[in-house]
């Protein structure tokens, strides 16, 4: 596998672990801070978020099946400019802050710090960003890979924006406050 590839790998694994234990961290720390940590989204809205919740997971799957199997990392151009390296740093900075996001949340809350709240917004926005940076390159990425793994992996990428920007940077954010 090309060093890219592992990279790609490495990132994703340790990313994946670090977010989901840090979901396993605060619902384990702080069993009663799960409503708290909705930030004040509407209850009638809660179960089509979470819906989607489910679909972005999916779509996870689908965009990282392309680009860590389908992808070819030495021929793959992103807007004609950009290598491989580009989905290795979008991964990143989706993962990395995503993993931060229930410790700054909780401090928030316990702490009643807008300091955290703002923080927390901060962690969302940039994962929104690189979100969206994923879908676009998604989008641009020429390869001689077949196109139907493309585009379930574009398809797949947009429930996961819909959550990282419309659910999670601007609802969200927008309603949480301490």
């Amino acid at each position: 596998m090309n060093r890219d590839k592992w990279l790609m790998l490495l990132i994703n694994l340790l990313g994946g672990a670090a977010v989901l234990g840090s979901y396993v961290w605060g619902f384990r720390t702080y069993p009663g801070a799960s409503d708290a940590l909705w930030g004040g989204v509407p209850e009638n809205i809660r179960p089509y978020i979470t819906a989607n919740m489910l679909l972005a997971a999916a779509g996870y799957f689908a965009f990282i099946y392309f680009t860590l199997l389908r992808l070819d990392p030495i021929h793959s151009r992103v807007f004609g400019r950009f290598g491989f390296g580009l989905f290795n740093l979008l991964y990143a900075a989706i993962l990395l802050p995503s993993a931060l996001w229930m410790p700054v949340s909780i401090l928030a809350i316990e702490q009643g710090s807008q300091l955290f709240v703002w923080l927390a917004r901060l962690v969302l926005a940039v994962v929104g960003l690189a979100s969206l940076g994923l879908l676009f390159a998604l989008l641009k990425v020429r390869s001689a890979q077949p196109r139907r793994a493309q585009r379930l992996a574009v398809i797949g990428s947009i429930p996961f924006c819909i959550q990282t920007v419309i659910f999670d940077a601007f609802l969200w954010g927008a309603l949480f406050s301490v």
